[in-house]
């Protein structure tokens, strides 16, 4: 359904008038159980929107945060330069796709070192200021309110210089097997001990973005900074794979029979 809806937003005709009859049958069959309701997941649809709603939670109490992030929409050096200062938006920073799901594009992503190359931004996107993290990334999966995580290589850590920009597929980096030059650490930056994460705080971001996104199957891709040691959740997103999650279909079913007894009570 993301992939239509995508296409939807994207000016397919036919694909929009599918959604306008799954949403219309909804709506004429109030006693219909859904998961997952279409206008829920359009708030994933859109990064900013989706970062924007996580900013707006009180997650940050608890040291979790959204790396600082803006639209950008025109290719004006100038401009770009005006947008990045006013967000807060620091070097280098991660160049994302608008919209976060429904095709191979949505993990075409690039880093940005300097002003140099600010030209070569291909507009619209979303800029966010990149996390040192030592190559770690946590997927968190949700299923209800079961939750599990599951550690992937991510990218090494980057400062701010004169080099070109690096044009990557986050599904080549984050993948668990990936043999990626990006994932490997420079020599300084090599640890004893890779970072774990507080499984309190892991089950206060699942629960926290379940409610916040009136979702009950979500992913979330979160980052330990280096510096800080504070959590950062770098992208959320609507029905993840669940690779590695321990008997995902018992607890599907789980949640699907809690929903229906909800729902009836």
């Amino acid at each position: 359904m993301c992939i239509v809806y995508v296409t939807a937003i994207m000016i397919n005709t036919k694909c929009g008038n599918l959604i306008q009859e799954v949403e219309n049958y909804i709506s004429q069959n109030p006693s219909l159980v859904v998961i997952d309701p279409i206008a829920n997941v359009r708030k994933l649809i859109d990064r900013c929107n989706c970062y924007s709603i996580i900013h707006s939670t009180n997650l940050s109490t608890y040291n979790v945060f959204t790396p600082n992030f803006c639209t950008l929409r025109t290719g004006d050096k100038e401009s770009l330069k005006q947008q990045l200062k006013m967000a807060k938006v620091t070097y280098p920073f991660i160049c994302k796709p608008m919209l976060g799901h429904g095709s191979k594009k949505a993990h075409e992503m690039s880093i940005i070192f300097n002003e140099k190359y600010l030209t070569g931004i291909k507009t619209p996107c979303v800029a966010q200021s990149f996390i040192n993290h030592d190559a770690v990334l946590f997927k968190i999966y949700i299923a209800g309110d079961k939750h599990y995580y599951v550690e992937r290589p991510s990218l090494k850590n980057f400062k701010a210089s004169e080099r070109e920009t690096i044009y990557f597929d986050t599904s080549d980096v984050s993948k668990s097997d990936s043999k990626s030059r990006l994932c490997v650490l420079d020599p300084e930056d090599i640890l004893t001990e890779k970072p774990k994460p507080d499984e309190e705080i892991i089950a206060i971001i699942a629960a926290t973005l379940t409610k916040a996104f009136g979702m009950d199957l979500l992913g979330a891709d979160v980052v330990i900074e280096k510096s800080t040691r504070k959590y950062a959740i770098i992208d959320v997103n609507a029905y993840p794979g669940y690779e590695g999650f321990p008997n995902f279909f018992d607890c599907l079913l789980e949640c699907i029979t809690k929903k229906i007894s909800s729902d009836f009570t």
